[in-house]
């Protein structure tokens, strides 16, 4: 009594044609929740940012507290 011979013709695109499929499918689902948890989120935050942003405000903060050096303070 001895084992059969493996199937070895055609094997590896019988495993490509099964692992394929899966592989898009799990790349897509991945993509996709990287979208919805991370990227959404944050363009949010940005947008809710710079709603109340006030450049010229934050400009003139930085200018009294000395940051810059080519901008005098304009009590000088």
């Amino acid at each position: 009594m001895s084992l059969p011979k493996p199937v070895m013709r055609g094997l590896l695109a019988k495993r490509i044609r099964f692992h394929l499929p899966i592989a898009f499918s799990l790349a897509l689902l991945a993509a996709i929740g990287f979208k919805y948890t991370v990227t959404e989120p944050r363009k949010q935050a940005y947008a809710d940012f710079y709603k109340q942003y006030d450049s010229v405000k934050e400009f003139n903060a930085m200018k009294e507290a000395g940051i810059f050096e080519s901008v005098r303070p304009s009590g000088e």
